[in-house]
């Protein structure tokens, strides 16, 4: 595993309508740029549309913004027309759109100009895409066992195309598989087993791995973090402002995926009005305390976690997307991100 030393970086949507100039500024004051999702400018950019046009049988309702994949008809042709380029390994045909991705495009062109180490891409995770998106009948579309493979393909193969773009302008890559209905995991409301959500999951990170990149995974609530911690995942990012002390009841997952070499993406910057509350040193203090609470409470169970091992094996972020938020906060969110890190990187 690199040494991350704090890096920063962002989950990726944001409230502005373009990405023009935006780019430029994250790719300025971040050490991990990641492309920007722009939901308010369509919403064709909304994570559950964005990735959805190679998927068979899809339905886009414009009027009402939003996605099916319906089953009225009989799927075989749909099914056949999309895993033909899969098993011919045909990665461009899942590229991304342009006119459903503005912020990739901008900011590919915004790298090429300013040579770094790093960039970061992201996918909807399969599960949280699943779940959300529905068939005609509200069911979703997880349940279909054949659609259900198709979305965990479709996202495996468009992490690789967006890896072979991004490794073309920076040369170390990391994609993100966003997950936030895995905060729902274990509930009621969830029909899925552990090894089911492992098995999707896995063959998105082998994806991203196959192509030389680092795959990391995105939850921005609680969850059972052993889940994902049992993964082959390199990063794990959680709302470190919120949740920091729910990934201290997991000391023998976390201390297995550092012992495999794992790091942690801290989203410990909020991502919303409290940004008006905070200050960059304060945030810096609250990661250390939140480690060292881990640190201590994995002791007492016997479990040795030093938190020195975070300093080369931590990336920061905000708490989760920013697009829900105003333009105002969020370019606050971005400010404050930089300074946190440069004060974690020099202190």
């Amino acid at each position: 595993m690199p040494d991350f030393n704090f890096l920063t970086t962002h989950v990726g949507s944001v409230p502005h309508t373009t990405a023009s100039g935006l780019t430029e500024k994250l790719a300025a004051a971040l050490d991990v740029p990641a492309w920007t999702q722009l939901p308010r400018r369509s919403f064709r950019e909304s994570m559950y549309v964005q990735y959805s046009p190679t998927l068979p049988s899809v339905e886009v309702d414009e009027e009402k913004e939003k996605i099916i994949l319906s089953t009225r008809e009989d799927l075989s042709s749909a099914l056949e027309a999309f895993y033909a380029p899969y098993l011919a390994d045909d990665v461009d045909a899942f590229a991304l759109k342009a006119d459903y991705s503005e912020g990739f495009f901008a900011m590919l062109e915004t790298l090429r100009k300013t040579p770094r180490e790093w960039a970061k891409g992201q996918v909807t995770g399969p599960i949280s895409f699943g779940l959300t998106v529905t068939d005609q009948d509200l069911r979703s579309v997880l349940y279909n066992e054949m659609l259900a493979d198709t979305i965990v393909k479709n996202m495996a193969m468009n992490a690789r195309w967006q890896v072979r773009q991004l490794k073309k302008v920076r040369p170390n890559i990391i994609i993100f598989a966003d997950e936030p209905y895995m905060a729902s995991f274990g509930s009621a409301f969830i029909s899925l087993s552990r090894e089911q959500a492992v098995t999707y999951l896995e063959e998105v990170f082998d994806a991203i791995h196959s192509e030389g990149a680092l795959a990391g995974v995105h939850c921005c609530a609680n969850t059972d973090w052993g889940v994902l911690l049992s993964t082959k995942v390199d990063i794990l990012n959680l709302d470190a402002y919120g949740f920091i002390e729910n990934l201290a009841l997991y000391p023998i997952e976390l201390r297995q995926f550092l012992d495999r070499g794992g790091a942690v993406c801290w989203g410990i910057i909020p991502n919303n009005e409290e940004i008006q509350k905070v200050t960059p040193g304060g945030l810096a203090q609250r990661l250390h305390d939140g480690i060292r609470m881990i640190c201590e409470k994995a002791s007492a169970r016997g479990i040795s976690i030093k938190p020195e091992e975070f300093t080369t094996r931590s990336l920061i972020a905000p708490a989760c997307g920013l697009g829900s938020t105003t333009v105002k906060i969020a370019d606050q969110v971005f400010d404050v991100l930089s300074e946190t890190g440069r004060i974690l990187q020099t202190g």
